[in-house]
């Protein structure tokens, strides 16, 4: 076939997906894109998007990509970059002044305060972008800075004051470590939503509305889903102790209403598709149909990794048990999704150079320039202990589908 796969194994997909992860309770439903080569290989569908409704899964349902929103906010920031607005060994504080004197956690926590020493460095604009900014999220659940962001609600969508008023609970906390010296997942991306914010002079989603998500055609893509097309918004659920609870009724969802933060790191909602042709444009070195984002060197960059002498995610982590969207070693991170730097590390077929990320929800999406590849993959569980497996299988399933691999 033209598109260099056997029709039986991508068959095997969509087969695979349902018997093992949305029959057996895993999941409530899946949607599973397989672009190559120009034209979409594979469709498939199971499940349902609302569990109580019974509605079952649809082409065009829309779900919450939680952090698959952070190569598109990395992808805002690169535009200024490229305007020559801001360079990535800019330090934060330019920008951000509350960021100039950082001090670093030794102890103690937000009851009693915490004790702290100065940084070794200033954090950058490339630090926030990788994940070696000092700052976490709440959900690491593994110091007491990460209590502290759970108990304040950091980078949360109900965050008064929006984005600034992040900033402003940030700028009151010690960092985990100095910029740099590790990878840390966290809300940095968020931070780099309010430097657009700032250098670009308008709200951040509007940038990116007018910017990205219009000019690539991705109607579907907003940080609310407004009335009329909650009937294909799907519901959220969480996993707990083998069963599928629900977290976010999607007809009487949060996401009904534009949030307080509109979040860089984890706010979207979105389609399968409209998430294809935001790879699409990737894939073709940021132009798509016509609307031209990024140049090809830009892209590059993006898709390069950055991490400090060339090092995997798994070589600079805090811990063995820190999250990742990933989950296994050979990746390393570019400026807002992972690169696939060691293939043999990874113990899973594919190509360096692939570059990907996921969601909470295990959403994910991985791209592989070589091949002329795009895989979208759409659910809505949080928790999920398969999530990492589930991404797993389907890169072995899309690679082992091929038929034809390019020299």
């Amino acid at each position: 076939m033209a598109n260099g796969f056997d029709p039986g194994r991508l068959d095997d997909i969509s087969r695979t997906i349902k018997s093992r992860y949305v029959d057996s309770g895993i999941i409530s439903g899946a949607l599973t894109l397989v672009w190559r080569r120009g034209q979409i290989a594979h469709l498939g569908m199971s499940g349902f998007i609302d569990l109580e409704r019974k509605t079952a899964m649809r082409e065009d349902a829309i779900f919450r990509i939680y952090s698959m929103t952070k190569p598109l906010t990395a992808m805002a920031l690169l535009m200024l970059l490229e305007e020559g607005k801001v360079a990535l060994d800019d330090p934060v504080h330019r920008y951000i002044p509350g960021f100039e004197h950082l001090r670093v956690a030794t102890g103690g926590d937000l009851e009693s305060g915490f004790t702290s020493v100065p940084s070794k460095q200033p954090m950058t604009v490339l630090d926030l972008l990788r994940h070696t900014s000092g700052l976490t999220y709440g959900f690491h659940n593994r110091t007491k800075l990460d209590a502290a962001y759970a108990k304040l609600g950091v980078g949360e969508h109900y965050t008064q004051g929006g984005l600034a008023g992040m900033i402003a609970q940030l700028e009151k906390l010690p960092l985990d470590f100095s910029p740099g010296e590790t990878w840390n997942y966290s809300v940095a991306t968020d931070v780099v939503g309010y430097l657009v914010e700032l250098i670009a002079g308008e709200k951040f989603a509007d940038f990116l509305r007018r910017r990205i998500l219009g000019p690539l055609g991705m109607i579907d893509t907003d940080f609310f889903v407004p009335a009329q097309k909650r009937e294909r918004f799907a519901s959220c659920y969480y996993a707990k102790e083998g069963k599928l609870l629900l977290y976010d009724d999607g007809q009487q969802s949060t996401y009904a209403a534009p949030p307080q933060l509109e979040s860089g790191g984890g706010g979207l909602a979105g389609t399968a598709a409209d998430y294809l042709r935001f790879c699409r444009m990737m894939l073709a070195g940021g132009a798509l149909e016509g609307a031209r984002l990024l140049k090809a060197d830009t892209i590059k960059l993006m898709t390069s990794n950055h991490l400090p002498g060339g090092r995997e995610m798994t070589q600079m982590m805090p811990s063995t048990v820190t999250f990742t969207e990933t989950g296994y070693a050979g990746v390393g991170f570019g400026l807002g999704l992972a690169v696939t730097v060691n293939l043999a590390h990874t113990g899973l077929p594919g190509t360096e150079g692939e570059y990907s990320w996921g969601g909470a929800a295990a959403t994910y999406f991985f791209c592989d320039p070589k091949e002329d590849l795009a895989v979208v993959f759409m659910t809505q569980v949080l928790g999920s202990p398969q999530r990492i497996q589930i991404r797993r299988d389907l890169r072995s399933l899309v690679y082992n589908a091929m038929s034809e691999r390019a020299a």
